[in-house]
Order: C-alpha cells, then sequence, then structure tokens
C-alpha cells in the first residue's frame, strides 16, 4: 500500500491511498456484478476510486478513505468465510462501520446460527447480534422492535439450535389468540382449525429451519409444540425453549403467567413490537409494563430493535422509520395534523 497527501483547491486537505486486495479474493465478487458495489461504494464516500487489476486507489477526504478501506478490508474478510457479497451486504457493513461500534462487522455477519438445506441463519445487523448473544447468556430474553427486524426468526432459530444439540428436549412456541379474545370455542371448525390462522407464522419459521417431512413427527412427538397462550395456563415447562411471540398482545396478568411458566433446565424468549397492540380499547399491554417490573432482574434481559433492523425489503425499513417519525410528532394514526 502507498500513500501520499496532496492539497485540494481551497486548501481542503486531500489524501490519496492505493489499496491491494489479495490475490486469493475474485475482484467480480468484491467489486459487484457490473461494479456494483464499487459504484456502491463511490456514492458512500466523498471519495473517487479507481481499479486497476487488483489494486484500488482512492482519492479524497481522509477520514472518508481511512473509513473506505476499512470497508474494503471487512469485505474481503467475508469473502474469506465463503460468503457471498450483495449490495445489501455491504451497505450494512457500512452503516455498523459508520455507527463506529466495537464489534467488527465481518464478525457480527458471519456468526451462523443454523445450516438447513444448504441455507445459513445469520443476524444482519449489530443489534440482531447482540440480540442473539443475549439469548445465550440469559434464561429470559425479551426482544421488541417493528416488523421484519427478525425477531421471531433468529429466536426461533435459537431454539432449533439448542434442540439439535440437545441443551433443551423441546420447543414450545406460543401466540396469544387475541383477535379470538382467547374464547376459540366462537370460531367455526375444530380446534386445530381454530389456531391455525394465529399460530401460522411460526409454522412457517419452522418450515425454513427443519426438515418439512420431520415437523409432523416431531409435532405429534411433543418434541415442538405450537400452542395458543391460553393453553400454557397451570403448566410447568422444563427442559424446553420457549418462545411467546406477538407478546404486546398480551394483557400483564398474562405476561405473568407465562413468564412463571418457566421450569428448570429452560429458557424463554418473548418477542414483541409496542407499536402494533391489538387488545381491545383500555386494556394495558403486558409487553409495555415488564420492562418497569423486571427492569434490573438478574439473568433477564431486554433488548431493542430498530427500523435499521429490519431486513425485510428496504422500503419495510424506510416505511417503519416514517411511522416512527410521524409518532414523534405526536400525530397518532387516523388523526389529523394541526392546522398551521
Amino acid at each position: 500500500m502507498t500513500d501520499s497527501q496532496e492539497r485540494a483547491p481551497r486548501d481542503r486537505p486531500r489524501t490519496r491511498h492505493t489499496v491491494v486486495v489479495p490475490a486469493s479474493i475474485d475482484m467480480v465478487s468484491l467489486l459487484g456484478p457490473g461494479d456494483e458495489h464499487l459504484a456502491l461504494l463511490e456514492r458512500a464516500f466523498d471519495a473517487e476510486l479507481h481499479v486497476r487489476g487488483n489494486r484500488i486507489t482512492m482519492q479524497g477526504d481522509p477520514a472518508e478513505i481511512a473509513l473506505a478501506e476499512r470497508l474494503l478490508d471487512e469485505l474481503v474478510t467475508l469473502l474469506r468465510t465463503g460468503q457471498g457479497l450483495t449490495g445489501e451486504t455491504v451497505e450494512r457493513v457500512l452503516s455498523m462501520l459508520r455507527a463506529e461500534t466495537t464489534e467488527r462487522p465481518a464478525d457480527v455477519l458471519s456468526l451462523n446460527i443454523l445450516s438447513n438445506r444448504g441455507r445459513s441463519i445469520r443476524p444482519k445487523t449489530l443489534n440482531q447480534k447482540r440480540y442473539v448473544d443475549s439469548i445465550d447468556k440469559h434464561t429470559i430474553t425479551f426482544g421488541i422492535g417493528p416488523a421484519g427486524t427478525g425477531k421471531t426468526y433468529l429466536a426461533m432459530a435459537k431454539a432449533v439450535q439448542a434442540l439439535q444439540s440437545k441443551n433443551v428436549n423441546r420447543i414450545i412456541l406460543s401466540r396469544p389468540a387475541v383477535e379470538a379474545g382467547e374464547r376459540l370455542g366462537f370460531l367455526p371448525g375444530t380446534l386445530s382449525e381454530k389456531i391455525d390462522p394465529y399460530l401460522r407464522p411460526l409454522y412457517d419459521a419452522l418450515h425454513d429451519m427443519v426438515d418439512p417431512e420431520s415437523i409432523p413427527k416431531l409435532l405429534a412427538a411433543g418434541t415442538i409444540e405450537v400452542a395458543p397462550l391460553a393453553f400454557l395456563r397451570g403448566r410447568s415447562l422444563n427442559d424446553s425453549f420457549i418462545i411467546l411471540d406477538e407478546a404486546q398482545n398480551t394483557t400483564p396478568e398474562q405476561m405473568k403467567m407465562f413468564l412463571t411458566r418457566l421450569g428448570f433446565g429452560s429458557k424463554i424468549v418473548v418477542t414483541g413490537d409496542v407499536t402494533q397492540i391489538d387488545l381491545p380499547s383500555g386494556s394495558k399491554s403486558g409487553l409495555k409494563v415488564v420492562e418497569d417490573i423486571l427492569s434490573g432482574v438478574k439473568d433477564v434481559s431486554f433488548n431493542r430493535l430498530t427500523s435499521h433492523d429490519v431486513v425485510r425489503h428496504q422500503l419495510v425499513g424506510r416505511i417503519v422509520a416514517a411511522y416512527d417519525e410521524f409518532d414523534a410528532r405526536g400525530v397518532g394514526p387516523g388523526q389529523e395534523r394541526p392546522r398551521a
């Protein structure tokens, strides 16, 4: 690598720096199809980038050039782990570097939780990795954040991992069937048909992580149980990985009931989005009050994810951020903005 300093017009300091990419790295993978990743870097930094062979020369603001070099180093490290790069990956690495965190982006994005049918499940943001680490370290973990941040999906992956490694004997997945008021007898059909719409998202995630042919056997044996929250009342759940999804739709009494199901050798993960509460008007959400109650209790962890952690279509993250900004101005959905 070589460096030289020069002065740009208006006496603004600029740096010219050349990075030599190791010969073992495929430049097409690094720069992207049609130089897509290179174009992304040129837009992201106040710098000019030129590529010749495996040499990338950058010229621009010294701080931006230093950050660009760190970004290239992280991308090279990711490629060495066998991961493919996408434009989304490059943007996530850049976001983590600009946040000036102590964790290396390559360490965050290369953490493999679970592999199934040639597909690996990994955290894609720093907050997601901290959430996954918290599940490892604590008996009860809360994951609170908007749709698409991977709260439930990552918890499910950790549950399957725990089952496969024999750290637990069974997985219990639960949701409050709030739209039916937990009074499922009023709905037509068998019990299974009544509860299926509320639990379908959990089944969908499970099919991504476990061979579909084995799921009926695991359900029949009770190794995996999917049930409405009300069905857990009165039970003590030992040697289990227990997930409560959509917890914003629990009442404080239901939340207490659920948490006290914890048995020996078990782990609990509670997920929810406090901005999407479907409880009847005037009812308190158990998820909104539980942090005030359990804050400071040993072995209980609260983790918050934001619009920056959304891993669905990029537009979903922008939609969530727009709603957050709208709510911050004190105007709820369905209300008129105050007139000037």
